[in-house]
């Protein structure tokens, strides 16, 4: 088993909390992970229909079976036992108790805010980081390989054909998956609209622009981002709030959590395609991005994380907000080659902001690290080692 950056982080949180929530998308490895970081507790999944009869039924019952030292995978599926672990971790008054897992963000952090709140800590686990592909001897050599097979772990554990199974991947989860969140009763105009997203990934979002593309509603449009964002599939980066005397763009940029899904909603049928791409940019931006948010996770700091653009078109593709008013702004290019403009937006930055050239980066195709006046240039390669989050 590839080892797993924030393991070291759980094993401290369950012995600070009763309960450790281990959340994150379908297939990132959350049972991988606790079943090895935790091999004698009991294991349930509530994927199982008996199991899942069983907690809905007898709750109480279900806990006496599975009490101290237990798992519980996909607890979000019998949202009516949050209330039962409370009565039960209260009884106990210990730490350590139980893990929990879930793929839906909003089914289990309501049923932690409604009735686990002050008796959980909540981690975060998206598929592997490039760091992690890398300590485990799996990491592509090649960029564009990189990039179309994504950081799921079966792809990498399992050498799965990227293409095969994200197809897999995205057919369960649409039939399936959407189907327990919310009543869609056209489906392919729900495929039309991921695809659709899949097209906007690393660019800033409209809601109405792109519920007239698929012909729906901004509400429904906006229900339906909700429902990926919720199911790890996208997230939203959000523009960066001051003003620097300048009519600053409100809306959010929109980005998939893995650019193998993103590569597969998108037709791209093998690496040499995406080699051309004209979406290319906006992949390799979206791996950068979600890189960072891995980092994130596995350090449980806050999401200081924003993109910056003024209505003169000057963008910084990523700003961290430091405690002490400091900022580390990132711009991602996907060229091998660099010039004097591929350095244009940081320029514009630093101007404006009185941010010292020495906290810029650059992080592009190639493979040389350098110091340049305008900041540090991270090749892909080292910028999953070096991302500098805690500058």
């Amino acid at each position: 088993m590839i080892h797993r950056t924030i393991s070291n982080k759980i094993n401290q949180l369950i012995n600070q909390y009763p309960i450790v929530s281990i959340i994150g998308p379908r297939q990132s490895g959350k049972t991988t992970l606790v079943k090895a970081l935790f091999p004698d507790w009991k294991y349930v999944s509530l994927e199982d229909l008996d199991m899942r009869e069983f907690a809905q039924s007898d709750p109480r019952g279900f806990l006496s079976t599975y009490k101290e030292h237990s798992i519980l995978d996909e607890v979000q599926r019998v949202p009516g036992l949050f209330s039962y672990l409370q009565t039960k971790v209260d009884s106990i008054g210990k730490e350590g108790l139980y893990i929990l897992t879930g793929s839906f963000n909003f089914g289990l952090m309501e049923g932690i805010s409604q009735s686990l709140a002050g008796r959980v800590s909540i981690v975060n686990l998206l598929p592997f980081s490039l760091t992690e592909l890398i300590d485990g001897g799996l990491a592509p050599e090649n960029l564009d390989n990189l990039l179309f097979s994504g950081l799921y772990p079966r792809i990498h554990d399992k050498k799965n054909p990227p293409n095969e199974w994200y197809a897999d991947y995205v057919k369960t989860y649409i039939e399936r998956d959407v189907r327990m969140i919310t009543k869609i009763s056209d489906l392919s105009t729900f495929q039309k609209f991921i695809k659709m997203c899949a097209a906007r990934s690393g660019q800033i979002i409209n809601l109405s622009a792109l519920g007239d593309d698929c012909g729906i509603s901004h509400n429904t449009a906006k229900s339906w981002m909700s429902i990926l964002e919720s199911s790890f599939i996208i997230f939203l980066l959000k523009p960066y709030y001051k003003n620097f005397n300048k009519r600053l763009v409100k809306n959010p940029k929109l980005y998939f959590y893995d650019t193998g899904v993103l590569c597969y909603l998108l037709g791209i049928d093998n690496p040499q395609n995406l080699a051309i791409h004209s979406q290319r940019g906006h992949i390799f931006e979206t791996w950068g991005i979600c890189e960072l948010m891995k980092g994130i996770f596995n350090r449980r700091l806050s999401e200081n994380i924003y993109f910056w653009r003024d209505n003169a078109g000057h963008e910084i593709d990523c700003i961290f907000d430091q405690e002490g008013g400091s900022f580390i702004p990132i711009e991602f290019k996907s060229g091998e080659t660099l010039s004097l403009d591929s350095f244009k937006g940081l320029k514009h930055w630093y101007k404006i902001s009185d941010t010292p050239p020495q906290n810029g980066f650059l992080v592009y195709a190639g493979s040389i690290d350098q110091i340049r006046e305008y900041g540090k240039v991270l090749g892909w390669r080292s910028f999953s080692q070096k991302i500098p989050l805690e500058i």
